[in-house]
C-alpha cells in the first residue's frame, strides 16, 4: 500500500469514527452542562468542598472561583514536587529544583503538560497518580466549564450576568464524563498493550547486548486522560512514539481519536445549548475544515521529504517511529497542535520546514482546529464575534449575534482577547533571543534556532506542551519565563471569555431583523475561516517569514 493511500484511509477511518460518536457525546455534553438535577455522589463532593451548587453564579464570581481554584492547583503541584522524594512510591526520585517545580506546578494546572524533565527519570509514582493526573482531569473540567459558561452567556437573555456554577460545572464534568471516559479507555490500551503497573527501574538487555534501566508505572491511566483531557504530556520522555504508551499502529489511532473527540463534540454540545444545532454545526465544520487542511499540508511536507537529507534517503523518516511512519506521524503531529494537547508520536523538530511552520501555525491560530476542551469552542467563538462584528461594519449596522448586540464595550474584551496571545508569544520570543540567558538555550543558529524558541514560546503561550526540543530549556530562566507564559496564556483569555459572557447573558435579546446576518450558512463559515486565518497572518507572518518559512526556502 502506498503512503498516500494509507495516510488518506486513515483519515478517512478517523472523520468516520469522529462522525459516529461526536453527535451523541455533543448532546451528552449539553445535557450534563443544563440538567438541573445533582447525582448522590455530586452532592457529597459539594457538602466537601462547602458550596452550593444551585447559586447562578455572576460573572465575576465564577471567575474568581476558577483562579482561586487553580491557584491552589499550582501551589499544592509545586510543594509535591518539592517534597515527593519523602513520599511513598517515589522510587529514588529526588525533589524537584524550585523553578522545575513552579515550571511543572503551572503546566499541569493550565492544561499545558509542558516537561523540561524527562518524565520516567524525574516524577515518582505518587506525584504521577495523586498530583499530575489529577491536574490532567481538572485543568480539563475547568476549560470545559468555561466553555459552558460562555455557551449560556449566549443562551441567556436579562440574566443580569449570571452564567452558572463554575463548582456544579466542574464537578459534573469530571465525575460523569473525564473519570468513566478514562476508565474505558485505560483498559482499552491495556488491551493493545500499554502499560499499567507500579514497578521501578528494571534492567533490560538491549540488542547489541548492553544493558538499560527501564521503567514501569500507572502508564495507560495517564495515557487515556492525558489524551482525552487534550492535556499532552508523557510518562515517558519519548512519549507516544514509546512502546510502552503507544504500542502499535491501532493504540495510535486510538489516541488521536481520544484527543479529538471532546473539542468536536463541544461544538455540537454548544448547539443544543443555545437551541439551533445549525450554530453548533456552522463551528464545527469551520474547526473541521482547518483541522483537514492543516493535516493535508503537514502529511504532504513530510512525504514530500523537502531537504538534502530526507531526499537522499527517500523519505523524511529522521526523528519518526518506524513502527507509525510518516503518515501516521504526520496526522498525529497536526491533530496534537491543532488541539492543545502536545502529546507526539515523533520529533517535531525533525519534522521538514514546512511541517514544522505547519505545526507552529496551528499553535499560532489559537488552537481552535479543533482546540482543546473547552477551550477550542471559547476560542472559535470569540473569533465568531469578530467576523460578525467585520460584517456588521460592512453594511453599517450594529452587529449581533445570536441576538445580543455587540458593541464598543464587547469588542473592546473581544480585541484583547485575541490580542494577548500575540504579545504573549512575540514578547517572550524577543526575551528569550535578546537575554543572554535564553541565548544560552539554543543549540541551532539561523532560521532553524528562531523557529525552535517561536515554537516553544507559542507552545506555552497556547497552552499546548509540545516541543521542537532542540531547544535546551530546562533551565532557571527558560523555565521561569515559559512558566509566565503559560500562566498568563490560560488565565487572561479565560477571565476576558467570562466577562463577554456575563455581558451577553445581562441583554435583552435583540429580534432577528433584514440586516441580521446568518451564522449558520455556508457564507458564515467562509468568513469565520477567513478571519481565523487572517487574524493570524497580519500578526505572525513576519517571524514566520523568518523562521520556518526562510529556512523552507534555504
Amino acid at each position: 500500500m502506498s503512503a498516500v493511500l494509507a495516510a488518506v484511509l486513515q483519515v478517512l477511518l478517523l472523520v468516520l469514527l469522529l462522525a459516529l460518536v461526536v453527535p451523541l457525546l455533543g448532546r451528552y455534553l449539553a445535557h450534563l452542562f443544563t440538567a438541573p438535577t445533582h447525582l448522590r455522589f455530586e452532592r457529597a463532593t459539594y457538602r466537601l468542598l462547602r458550596v452550593d451548587p444551585d447559586a447562578d453564579q455572576h460573572w465575576r464570581s465564577y471567575a474568581f472561583s476558577v483562579l482561586g481554584f487553580s491557584l491552589v492547583s499550582v501551589l499544592f503541584l509545586f510543594v509535591f514536587g518539592r517534597v515527593q522524594q519523602w513520599l511513598p512510591l517515589d522510587i529514588g526520585m529526588s525533589a524537584l529544583p524550585a523553578d522545575g517545580a513552579w515550571n511543572t506546578a503551572v503546566s499541569f494546572a493550565t492544561n499545558t503538560n509542558w516537561q523540561w524533565y524527562s518524565g520516567e527519570a524525574a516524577i515518582g509514582h505518587l506525584m504521577q497518580m495523586a498530583g499530575l493526573a489529577v491536574q490532567n482531569f481538572v485543568s480539563a473540567g475547568v476549560g470545559l466549564a468555561v466553555a459552558a459558561a460562555f455557551a449560556r452567556g449566549l443562551a441567556r437573555t436579562s440574566a443580569g450576568g449570571r452564567v452558572g456554577n463554575f463548582w456544579s460545572d466542574l464537578v459534573r464534568v469530571v465525575l460523569r464524563l473525564l473519570l468513566p471516559a478514562s476508565f474505558v479507555a485505560a483498559l482499552v490500551l491495556v488491551a493493545l498493550g500499554v502499560v499499567q503497573n507500579l514497578s521501578g527501574p528494571r534492567g533490560v538487555t538491549t540488542l547489541d547486548g548492553g544493558t538499560q534501566q527501564v521503567t514501569g508505572g500507572p502508564v495507560a491511566s495517564q495515557e487515556a486522560i492525558k489524551e482525552i483531557g487534550t492535556n499532552g504530556g508523557g510518562f515517558y520522555n519519548a512519549n507516544s512514539s514509546h512502546p510502552f504508551e503507544n504500542p502499535t499502529a491501532l493504540s495510535n489511532l486510538l489516541e488521536i481519536f481520544l484527543l479529538l473527540v471532546i473539542p468536536f463534540a463541544m461544538a455540537w454540545a454548544f448547539g443544543v445549548i443555545v437551541r439551533d444545532r445549525r450554530q453548533g454545526g456552522a463551528v464545527m465544520a469551520v474547526m473541521g475544515s482547518l483541522w483537514l487542511v492543516s493535516v493535508g499540508l503537514l502529511t504532504w511536507a513530510e512525504l514530500a521529504g523537502h531537504g538534502t537529507a530526507p531526499s537522499l534517503a527517500g523519505a523524511a523518516m529522521e526523528g519518526k517511529e518506524t513502527r507509525f511512519g510518516e503518515a501516521a506521524s504526520a496526522l498525529f503531529a497536526a491533530s496534537t497542535t491543532a488541539t492543545s494537547t502536545g502529546s507526539v508520536n515523533a520529533m517535531h523538530d525533525s519534522l521538514t520546514a514546512p511541517g514544522g511552520g505547519v505545526a507552529i501555525v496551528n499553535m499560532l491560530l489559537g488552537e481552535v482546529a479543533p482546540g482543546g476542551v473547552g477551550a477550542g469552542l471559547y476560542g472559535m467563538l470569540m473569533l465568531a464575534v469578530v467576523t460578525v462584528f467585520l460584517a456588521g461594519l460592512m453594511v453599517g449596522r450594529t452587529p449581533e449575534y445570536l441576538g445580543h448586540k455587540i458593541g464598543q464595550r464587547e469588542i473592546v474584551v473581544v480585541a484583547l482577547y485575541i490580542l494577548t496571545m500575540p504579545v504573549l508569544v512575540l514578547a517572550g520570543v524577543a526575551i528569550g533571543l535578546t537575554a543572554p540567558a535564553g541565548l544560552a538555550g539554543l543549540q541551532e543558529s539561523g532560521s532553524h534556532g528562531l523557529s525552535e524558541a517561536l515554537y516553544a514560546v507559542a507552545s506555552a503561550s497556547n497552552n499546548n506542551g509540545s516541543a521542537f526540543a532542540g531547544l535546551a530549556t530546562g533551565t532557571p530562566f527558560w523555565n521561569t519565563l515559559l512558566g509566565l507564559c503559560m500562566l498568563l496564556g490560560r488565565f487572561v483569555p479565560i477571565v476576558l471569555v467570562l466577562a463577554l459572557a456575563g455581558r451577553f447573558a445581562a441583554q435583552h435579546r435583540v429580534p432577528v431583523g433584514a440586516g441580521t446576518l446568518p451564522t449558520h450558512r455556508p457564507l458564515f463559515v467562509i468568513l469565520l475561516s477567513g478571519v481565523t486565518v487572517i487574524v493570524v497572518g497580519l500578526t505572525f507572518v513576519p517571524v514566520l517569514a523568518l523562521g520556518p518559512i526562510a529556512e523552507s526556502l534555504s
